[in-house]
């Protein structure tokens, strides 16, 4: 059963999230059938383009259909309009936003969730049918380590990083240069884990390279518009890793709903943050569509 975080707990802003998982068998609720569940994704989102790669990876075209969104909801509220249904049905009087990413039951017309961690958890252990096992079990601890290096050493670091270093307040310029820090070491990490490898695991994919490229593609096409030049040549400094992302993006799963145009165009429908001088370095060459530059958000 789904459990809806109430309204009241969250800020305004937030939307509850639908928190049902996929079981082993019937006698779970959910469990996985083959056309029961769709997959509703705006790959634009990069969380979203996380879970297309690992459906791809899997192999779920003919058991998982994906329906896709696009890039920018098409309500005022963030909204996507197609996705009202399922979260009316979902929670009783339900007025939040309805966002993508969205795992829903055709049978019973709800949702089951909309936690991407959760949802690639499920993808990975309960659809994997015969395809590949991207969260093995002797890894788990390991992957979920990478996943909150990418978040907290990749994301929120680079993030901070961008917020504050144009203030004009020199305490906050340290907390940048801190964040900047936090950021060369999770690369420097990353980088050294690649060596004599193809993947971070060893020989095969997993999760960990799905949170690793995405998190490395969200530096090289939303942060990286927040940095000034010198932190950007820093991070262009770790050639294993950025081998390995432009690798990565050329591999069929990886490459199948990136549009990097999209991503950036998502990003500046909401940010009105002030580019950084070396906003206009590219990193990489991700291939697909959108590999140009153009104005920052």
């Amino acid at each position: 059963m789904s459990v809806v975080v109430p309204s009241a707990l969250l800020p305004a802003s937030a939307a509850p999230a639908f928190r049902g998982r996929i079981g082993r068998s019937a006698d779970s609720g959910h469990y996985a059938v083959p056309h029961r569940y769709r997959l509703h994704l705006a790959p634009a989102d990069p969380g979203c383009l996380g879970l297309a790669v690992t459906h791809g990876l899997l192999g779920l075209d003919a058991t998982l259909p994906l329906r896709l969104l696009p890039e920018l909801p098409d309500a005022a509220d963030g909204s996507y309009t197609a996705l009202r249904p399922l979260y009316e049905a979902g929670a009783h009087l339900y007025t939040g936003p309805a966002t993508a990413p969205v795992l829903g039951d055709a049978w019973t017309g709800r949702i089951v969730s909309n936690h991407v961690p959760d949802i690639l958890r499920d993808l990975a252990l309960r659809f994997r049918g015969d395809g590949p096992d991207l969260l093995p079990e002797e890894h788990r601890a390991e992957i979920d380590g990478l996943a909150a290096l990418c978040e907290d050493g990749v994301h929120r670091a680079a993030q901070r990083a961008g917020e504050l270093g144009l203030h004009p307040d020199a305490g906050a310029r340290r907390e940048a240069e801190d964040a900047l820090g936090t950021l060369f070491a999770a690369l420097a990490a990353l980088d050294a884990r690649l060596t004599g490898r193809p993947y971070l695991l060893g020989s095969d994919p997993t999760l960990a390279d799905v949170h690793v490229w995405g998190a490395l593609l969200r530096l090289d096409t939303v942060h990286r518009w927040h940095l000034d030049a010198a932190a950007l040549h820093r991070v262009a400094g770790h050639r294993t890793l950025w081998a390995y992302a432009q690798r990565l993006a050329a591999h069929p799963a990886f490459a199948r709903h990136l549009d990097v145009d999209a991503v950036l165009r998502r990003h500046r429908a909401h940010c009105r943050g002030r580019e950084a001088a070396g906003a206009a370095i590219r990193i990489v060459d991700w291939g697909g569509t959108g590999t140009g530059t153009g104005t920052g958000g």
